[in-house]
């Protein structure tokens, strides 16, 4: 296919300096495609100059790639999903290709505590929720953690082709705005946690936060682990002391992943659910402030607060 496109555009390109012979002076052609040139060649140099010079087109600039890279390495390998569709294990090309594009702007990880990681059963991986570069973390986490389903707003669901992409790999869908709806198809997804040792990967604050704070949690998340008897596996990541949203700031940084020890549901109730979730909050919350602050000194960042 790509041979053919190139041997199409070749034979418009030679048609066109045909025709372009017929009505002007050879000269005049070379004149006219030099000049063109030397205006591609001008934009390049002023985009490049821009964005050197201007940390907010950066910023811009670098999300635009990585939104675009992260969609085409998604949709890319759809045709190969076809053939076991809702399989997990067709995220892993998207993400190990994630991973490598996010190196590339600058994103790096490093991730601790694999250990702590039990693929023998299912559970909720707990991770706290920063910016759309989450999808590196996402990647990052998938080839090790076994068995995973993410859970994502249904909207996702039709951001063609990317929703359709999302769906292969196995992505749940839930309709926020109808609880009902939202928690009949969790409930039905926690059985695949002991019945195929799935894991779900939430975000419980439910939303992007960067500050020093983790947000609140939601509740969805726990009642789906004390009704399954599961294990809870909190995974922190570092601040993006790289990213200022705010100030339109994407700068190199190195992040650090840390996949803490389990916290086991087994034998609480809904009536547990407050104290599970201030104990599990807690324990994020020390570990977010203690692998930020190391953050800090790898990246050799002075920061105000």
């Amino acid at each position: 296919m790509l041979m053919m496109m190139m041997l199409m555009h070749s034979t418009c390109v030679v048609q066109w300096l045909r025709r372009a012979e017929e009505t002007m002076p050879s000269e005049e052609i070379v004149n006219k495609m030099t000049t063109s040139n030397g205006e591609l060649l001008g934009l390049a140099f002023m985009a490049f100059f821009i964005i050197t010079l201007s940390s907010t087109a950066r910023y811009y600039f670098k999300f635009f790639c990585f939104i675009a890279f992260s969609v085409v390495c998604a949709v890319g390998p759809v045709p190969l999903m076809l053939f076991r569709p809702r399989d997990y294990r067709n995220a892993l090309i998207p993400a190990y290709l994630c991973i490598g594009f996010g190196k590339m702007l600058g994103a790096s990880f490093t991730v601790r505590g694999k250990e702590n990681i039990n693929r023998n059963h299912g559970g909720i991986v707990l991770m706290n929720h920063q910016s759309a570069l989450d999808l590196i973390v996402l990647a990052e986490l998938w080839p090790i953690m076994g068995r995973s389903t993410v859970v994502a707003k249904k909207e996702v669901l039709y951001m063609f082709p990317f929703g359709l992409a999302c769906w292969l790999w196995g992505t749940l869908f839930i309709d926020r705005q109808n609880r009902d709806s939202a928690k009949s198809v969790i409930n039905k997804e926690a059985k695949a946690i002991n019945e195929k040792q799935a894991k779900l990967l939430f975000f419980p604050e439910g939303t992007r936060g960067n500050g020093d704070k983790l947000l609140p949690f939601k509740k969805g998340c726990f009642h789906v682990a004390v009704e399954s008897q599961a294990f809870i596996q909190p995974v922190v990541i570092s601040k993006y002391h790289f990213l200022k949203s705010k100030a339109k700031i994407f700068n190199r940084g190195q992040n650090i992943i840390k996949i803490l020890p389990e916290v086991s549901c087994a034998g609480l109730s809904k009536d547990d659910i407050p104290a599970l979730m201030e104990r599990v909050q807690k324990m994020m919350q020390r570990e977010y402030e203690q692998l930020s602050e190391e953050s800090l000194s790898i990246n050799n960042i002075s920061e105000v607060h």
